[in-house]
């Protein structure tokens, strides 16, 4: 869990996780100001906290480094503003165990009517159903929601994707799901109702704006390295540590 400021949400969302469907839950707190860090070593959660900001996806690269460091053979991140249902984590994890995908998202979008009746704003739904459409084409995929926050992985694809190149921001997710399609490995998702409240985490329409075009960088990125017209670091394999 990458959290910031969650202390109103967290245990929500931690009671909803079925039991004895996950192992350890690691919250890596990126120095939150609220009482995030006391409400989760309060339910018993790993707890690592930043001495400094890092970002969103400076955040999610502990917690993938950690999960990996503990041996885990499947990683779910799930964002801990209640705005996912972690019910649905068993069934994301089946799927991955049995071998049908190596990634599940969670979509928020079944139909248009039940995403905006769950809150989410009008303009979040076009530009999220904007640009799921031109990444579904420039990757070849075909997933209802590229931008959620309830992301499940097999073992490999955590250690074969050199997520520590990644961006410290938002656009950390696009460049992942670009990096795990270049790498081969195969992409799905369950649908996941949507909660849109005052305490779940969103960026701003400017935000979003940034978010969006930076995505739309990684897929022209994308491009120019599977042609060859220009090499980029985001999709180059990770380098072998090498003994003596």
């Amino acid at each position: 869990m990458p959290a910031y400021n969650a202390a109103a949400t967290l245990e929500r969302t931690v009671a909803d996780i079925p039991p004895g469907s996950v192992d350890e839950v690691i919250l890596v707190d990126d120095c939150s100001r609220d009482n995030t860090v006391e409400v989760a070593r309060k339910l018993g959660l790993t707890v690592i906290s930043h001495e400094k900001n890092t970002g969103y996806g400076g955040n999610q690269k502990t917690c993938y480094r950690h999960a990996l460091e503990r041996g885990a053979d499947f990683i779910v991140m799930i964002h801990p503003d209640y705005q996912y249902d972690s019910r649905v984590i068993p069934v994301a994890i089946e799927i991955l165990r049995l071998g049908i995908c190596d990634m599940v998202l969670g979509s928020r979008i079944r139909t248009r009517r039940e995403a905006l009746d769950g809150g989410m704003p009008k303009w979040k739904y076009i530009a999220n159903r904007g640009l799921t459409i031109i990444e579904n084409i420039a990757l070849g995929q075909n997933l209802g929601d590229f931008h959620s926050g309830f992301r499940a992985y097999r073992r490999q694809v955590v250690e074969t994707v050199p997520f520590e190149r990644n961006s410290n921001d938002f656009v950390f997710d696009s460049q992942f799901l670009a990096q795990a399609v270049h790498f081969g490995f195969k992409l799905g998702d369950i649908p996941v109702p949507v909660r849109y409240f005052e305490e779940a985490s969103s960026i701003n329409f400017g935000r979003s704006v940034t978010y969006g075009n930076r995505t739309l960088a990684v897929m022209a990125q994308f491009w120019l390295h599977r042609l060859r017209i220009w090499r980029s670091p985001l999709f180059e394999p990770k380098a072998v540590p090498t003994n003596g």
